[in-house]
């Protein structure tokens, strides 16, 4: 799910799909279980993020710069190797800018930007100054800490950044230009769809951010969220596996990957939903459960949430201030977490101060899991990532 909000709203979104007649992104007839195999089985169609529509219309846009021409379709490569195929909606070339436009396909996920036509323009700057992002009209602007990029900048997120950079890079290699650009971002109606999201209470003002960590938009649907994490659970049993990871998303599936060494059908895409995973694993038990996620998110599971969507529960930051006291925190500190932004500032503003606020987190929610598992026989820790994936708290296995 990317930008999740009160209504989806359809807009005539083009079917953008693979090239090469490659499958799509979770589709494997060799893999039995892990991720993809469990979401394969929802049944549900992937889309895209607005991120890869943006790095799409830069591809397109630079490349028409240098050569006249716009690519159409314009071919991507996602950070896991995927080449999707877009499509672009609107073109646009004059002295010194170029303008290209891809209309975002959210597959089936209720996604609010679902429909959106995303727009990017690239201007040359001189030799040295590098890629620069804009805000267009749509694209918010960041107003206050404790999100990844300082203030004052487009909410143009560090994966969709770095994915620009690289195709610009790439396309100024093939002609043989320095690569230096200003690219701008806007998105049309974004600042009214943006209303439906929580960028407005984020600090994020004037329109929506663009985001993505995968490229890939991951289709949710409760019921068949739910029945894919449950097939999860019985492959991974059929398998012999006894330790199993819950992850919230990839960057946690990397880091217990990398942690643990464990193998594709251990691996549960639990989402948002933990309850799911520590219901069924209550009714058939595995020997051990790691549980992995965003240290904002995961202090959701701490303060008792089973259903970790930001449309269902919230980051308690009064919480995140009691767990910092019990971690040594003053009443200054307690009061600077209490009033913080985000989770991840409040975070931030413990490990300035030495307390463990991470650990703590973890340690709860471990808890927490615990008392749903009600004493079925499951060794259980939590392991909290920022954004980045640094482990940022653990909890001792218990």
């Amino acid at each position: 799910m990317e930008q999740f909000g009160k209504t989806a709203g359809f807009r005539g979104a083009a079917e953008n799909q693979y090239v090469h007649g490659s499958p799509g992104p979770f589709m494997s007839s060799e893999v039995k279980g892990g991720r993809r195999a469990q979401l394969e089985h929802t049944g549900l169609r992937p889309g895209w993020t607005t991120g890869a529509c943006a790095t799409a219309a830069t591809t397109a846009a630079y490349a028409a710069l240098l050569t006249g021409e716009f690519p159409d379709p314009v071919t991507i490569t996602l950070p896991k190797g995927q080449t999707p195929s877009f499509a672009l909606a609107v073109e646009e070339l004059d002295d010194g800018h170029a303008m290209a436009g891809v209309v975002k396909d959210a597959g089936d996920d209720p996604d609010v930007t679902h429909g959106a036509l995303v727009r990017v323009t690239v201007r040359l700057l001189p030799a040295g100054s590098g890629v620069v992002f804009r805000a267009g009209p749509g694209v918010g602007t960041v107003t206050r800490a404790g999100l990844p990029l300082p203030v004052g900048e487009p909410a143009v997120n560090p994966v969709p950044r770095q994915m620009m950079r690289d195709h610009v890079a790439e396309v100024a290699a093939r002609h043989g230009a320095p690569g230096d650009v200003e690219i701008t971002v806007s998105v049309d109606d974004g600042e009214e769809i943006a209303r439906s999201t929580w960028n407005p209470r984020l600090g994020i003002l004037g329109g929506l951010s663009i985001l993505g960590t995968t490229g890939i938009v991951v289709p949710y649907s409760c019921s068949a969220w739910i029945d894919s994490i449950r097939r999860g659970v019985d492959v991974a049993r059929a398998a012999g596996r006894t330790h199993v990871a819950g992850c919230t998303g990839s960057t946690s599936e990397k880091t217990v990957v990398a942690e643990y060494g464990l193998p594709e059908d251990a691996l549960l895409d639990m989402g948002d939903f933990a309850g799911a995973v520590l219901k069924y694993i209550r009714r058939h038990p595995v020997d051990r459960l790691t549980i992995c996620g965003g240290f904002a998110k995961l202090s959701k599971l701490a303060a008792g949430h089973l259903d970790l969507h930001s449309a269902r529960s919230q980051v308690d930051k009064g919480f995140l201030a009691e767990l910092a006291r019990r971690g040594g925190a003053d009443e200054a500190l307690a009061a600077e977490v209490a009033d913080a932004n985000t989770g991840l500032a409040a975070l931030q503003s413990c490990l300035a101060a030495g307390v463990p606020l991470g650990d703590l987190v973890a340690a709860t929610a471990r808890d927490e899991a615990l008392a749903v598992l009600r004493g079925a026989p499951v060794v259980v820790d939590v392991i909290c990532i920022d954004r980045a994936g640094a482990v940022v708290g653990r909890s001792a296995p218990a």
